[in-house]
């Protein structure tokens, strides 16, 4: 089985910045991709960025140009750089991986870790 790990998250004044780094181990194969995803208190799970082990990767519009994602092929890791956060960014922060489809749709994850939290004071 795949087992998903993250951590990084913290509390962080607004403006400030945080990296949060996913670990996968068990069974994985070449050709995956690992995503982001979060999610606020009374609010559905929200897909944030996500990347192929190619190189290719996406952003929500909301995160866009304060974000960054990057991978790390033969260690299994993907890391979310967060710069300018926001108050509204505070969540429980996901990472998944799947293996067939658009990179957005949280339906082609298979596998999710438990989440780490990420707090952005006023």
């Amino acid at each position: 089985q795949v087992q998903l790990v993250e951590s990084g998250g913290g509390l962080v004044q607004a403006g400030g910045s945080l990296r949060l780094s996913c670990a996968a181990s068990g069974r994985t194969f070449t050709g995956l991709f690992m995503g982001w995803f979060r999610q606020a208190p009374g609010k559905q799970r929200e897909f944030v960025s996500a990347i192929r082990w190619t190189g290719t990767s996406t952003y929500a519009d909301s995160v866009k140009g304060r974000f960054t994602i990057s991978g790390d092929n033969a260690k299994n890791r993907v890391y979310l750089q967060m710069n300018s956060l926001k108050p509204e960014d505070t969540a429980v922060y996901y990472c998944a991986q799947g293996a067939n489809g658009v990179l957005w749709n949280p339906s082609n994850y298979d596998y999710w870790g438990q989440g780490t939290q990420v707090t952005v004071s006023s």
